[in-house]
């Protein structure tokens, strides 16, 4: 599959900017500091397109990219990257807007077809679980990626993704891809995960 065209189209504070609410979109939910930015630049190969900062909570709105593909199936389409969860240095007066605001869009958005859920493939942290405990409790489709597991052995990535599966209640069927955006790993297995995401 090759990308045709990516573009950033929208940064919203409320769910009344959102763009209309059609097509397919595929959210991208983790914690501050994860590597959202940079798995959207290196799923799509255009180096930034999504802003990349070395400050955690950083990305305070919901940012829309809209994708075209030679995939009709996939054509077109957005990623939509949410706000980063789990920082503490973020005042709890802008922690209490992220949080209607993502809500909204994950419970309302009937163009939402699955969630990317990056957790750093080094360790989960108890935010990591309940978020995804309540995206389950959703019904959502989920996509658990790993993200940074070129810092990690190739003995240790095993151990790590079975822990995942074991902390997270996984079973084999459930998706769970090792990616790296610094080495471009995973990137095939991802869209292949979204494409069998798409047809389900």
């Amino acid at each position: 599959m090759r990308i045709v065209g990516a573009e950033f189209t929208r940064s919203c504070v409320a769910p009344e900017q959102f763009p209309p609410d059609r097509g397919i979109e595929f959210a991208i939910v983790g914690r501050s500091n994860v590597g959202k930015s940079s798995l959207i630049n290196r799923l799509v190969q255009q180096k930034g397109l999504a802003h990349v900062s070395r400050t955690p909570g950083k990305t305070q709105a919901v940012n829309f990219f809209d994708l075209r593909t030679n995939d009709r199936a996939l054509s077109p389409f957005r990623l939509v990257d949410l706000p980063g969860y789990g920082y503490a240095r973020v005042s709890k007066a802008l922690r209490a807007q992220w949080g209607p605001l993502i809500q909204r869009y994950l419970c309302e958005r009937r163009s939402l077809a699955c969630v990317l859920f990056l957790i750093d493939a080094r360790g989960s942290e108890p935010t990591d679980v309940a978020t995804f405990e309540w995206l389950r409790s959703l019904k959502l489709p989920v996509i658990v990626v790993m993200t940074k597991s070129d810092k990690l052995g190739r003995g240790e990535r095993r151990a790590c993704e079975e822990t995942v599966r074991e902390t997270f209640l996984l079973t084999e069927a459930d998706p769970v891809i090792q990616w790296s955006s610094v080495t471009g790993e995973g990137r095939d297995r991802l869209w292949q995960a979204i494409r069998e995401a798409v047809r389900t």
